[in-house]
């Protein structure tokens, strides 16, 4: 008999520890991937990984620089195009009707217009970069989403 993860997990906790365990593994990963793409794009391309000024630059007229923009919001979709077929109970169905999510998206890009950025631009790279503007955004961001979250809780 090989050794199985599952069995080792039940014996130290079962599967609570396991879904507990791998859901900080999966987000620990994904945060290093995040941070390994901002790195490769400051780079190889001399850019900051600010996805609200990457998206926002396809809405430009066409420019130098549409290509690797173009590149970079393919792959966003197509992770999670991928993630969506592979593992579709991980992703889940949408808590809110669609048009909530549309006001949703509006507001949020409203907000990154208003900060000069989002929260990958400078969560990840400003922060990194020890910025004091993007420390101040990214804590209201945090206060702001908080808030948020708490009014449309009480609200549904």
């Amino acid at each position: 008999a090989g050794f199985c993860l599952r069995s080792f997990v039940a014996g130290i906790g079962g599967a609570t520890w396991f879904h507990m365990a791998s859901t900080w593994f999966f987000a620990l990963f994904g945060g290093a991937l995040i941070g390994l793409a901002s790195v490769l794009l400051l780079l190889g391309n001399g850019r900051i990984a600010g996805i609200s000024g990457i998206a926002g630059g396809l809405l430009q007229r066409a420019t130098a620089d549409r290509a690797w923009r173009l590149a970079f919001v393919g792959g966003l979709a197509f992770a999670g195009v991928v993630a969506a077929l592979g593992a579709p109970a991980a992703i889940g169905s949408p808590v809110r009707s669609i048009g909530a999510v549309i006001v949703a998206g509006w507001l949020v890009g409203f907000g990154t217009r208003l900060g000069s950025g989002c929260t990958s631009g400078h969560g990840v790279c400003g922060l990194s970069r020890w910025s004091g503007r993007s420390l101040i955004a990214v804590a209201t961001f945090m206060a702001t989403g908080a808030i948020t979250a708490m009014i449309a809780g009480r609200l549904s």
